[in-house]
Formats: C-alpha cells, sequence, structure tokens
C-alpha cells in the first residue's frame, strides 16, 4: 500500500469512528474446506432425523407462504 492509500484509509476509518462505528474483527468458518462441508452434512444427518425439526420446518415454510415473496 502507498503512502497516498494509506493515508485515503486511514482518512476512511477516522470518518467512520467520528459516525460512531468502530471496527470489529469477525471470524468464520471457512466453507471452502472439507471438514466444513464433512461437518454440515453430518448435521443434516442428525436432524432428519429429529421430529423437532420436521416442526420447525413446517412452521417455517408456512409462515413463508404468508410472506409474500419468500416461496
Amino acid at each position: 500500500m502507498t503512502a497516498s492509500s494509506a493515508s485515503r484509509v486511514q482518512k476512511h476509518r477516522d470518518a467512520l469512528r467520528a459516525n460512531g462505528l468502530r471496527p470489529v474483527q469477525i471470524w468464520v468458518p471457512d466453507t471452502r474446506n472439507a471438514a466444513f462441508a464433512q461437518e454440515c452434512q453430518r448435521q443434516s444427518r442428525l436432524l432428519a432425523k429429529d421430529p423437532h425439526e420436521a416442526q420447525a420446518i413446517a412452521w417455517a415454510e408456512a409462515a413463508a407462504a404468508l410472506t409474500p415473496g419468500w416461496v
């Protein structure tokens, strides 16, 4: 990063802070990782057997049907 681009970035960050914002770093799962896909499949298999999950899906589908554009 050149000095001018670094100063522009700093100016932008200072303006955001002046508007009451603050930077936050968020760590999220790496969806490109094969282990992520495997864990999703594992959890999906567990939920497929859960009667509470079926009730939750039915409720969500009914709610979505009442909201135009969600289905």
